[in-house]
């Protein structure tokens, strides 16, 4: 089976498969998943609220984009979004969005809404009687989130967001379709050129299981060390 496989073609590819295509991909993981949790964790409070007038857009935004595949997101907004710009701030021709802005913006609102459930699953695993007690001692709604409920709701989320977070390194694969040269679009590149296709996305995949065992490995280590019993 490997009696033609060329492993040569690795051998000189990989420095420019790590240099320019695994740091393109790490870069856009830890921007969206920043972005992400920060829009995610804002969601999650506003479908927590009591005001239906906050808490339905919310809900509707999070089930569309849960319903929607991630690769036809980013279709839409690096095809659309230059129009519809276009015609917010009524100009003649379309905005120019870059290909990198493009799939970060992407990636932020995608992720967003799958962020948004484990925030709302981790602020709901609190005990009510803590945000009583929080409010018994004067403190509002928002410095009792902020003080006491969601310290606690990131100790018990800190798994299950890094395990999305994997998801989401293995998610940025898809702007291969943009030709933004990621980890597999620059290994797509490489095999177009020298015609082994076979060699390097056996060698892709190989790199990707790699570092998604070792990290969910990791993460299971960190779940017995970091969860409440109670």
């Amino acid at each position: 089976m490997f009696a033609n496989f060329d492993f040569d073609v690795i051998s000189r590819s990989w420095v420019y498969l790590f240099q320019t295509g695994m740091a393109f991909t790490l870069q856009l993981t830890v921007l969206a998943m920043a972005g992400g949790i920060v829009l995610g964790t804002l969601l999650a409070l506003m479908r927590l609220s009591s005001k239906r007038a906050i808490s339905l857009p919310a809900s509707g935004y999070v089930n569309l984009i849960r319903s929607v595949p991630l690769v036809l997101v980013i279709f839409w907004f690096y095809f659309l979004v230059p129009y519809i710009a276009a015609w917010i701030i009524k100009a003649e021709e379309p905005v120019r969005v870059g290909a990198f802005s493009s799939a970060l913006i992407t990636f932020i609102l995608f992720e967003a809404a799958y962020y948004c459930e484990i925030m709302r699953s981790g602020i709901q695993s609190i005990p009510r009687g803590q945000i009583w007690a929080g409010q018994a001692l004067g403190m509002s709604y928002w410095q009792t989130m902020r003080h006491v409920v969601l310290p606690q709701a990131f100790r018990n989320m800190i798994p299950v967001l890094l395990t999305q977070t994997i998801v989401l390194f293995q998610d940025v694969s898809l702007v291969y379709v943009l030709s933004i040269p990621d980890f597999v679009g620059a290994a797509s590149k490489v095999a177009q050129r020298d015609g082994r296709l076979v060699e390097m996305y056996t060698f892709v995949a190989v790199v990707y299981f790699i570092i998604c065992f070792t990290l969910s490995t990791l993460v299971k280590h960190l779940h017995r060390r970091v969860a409440i019993i109670r």
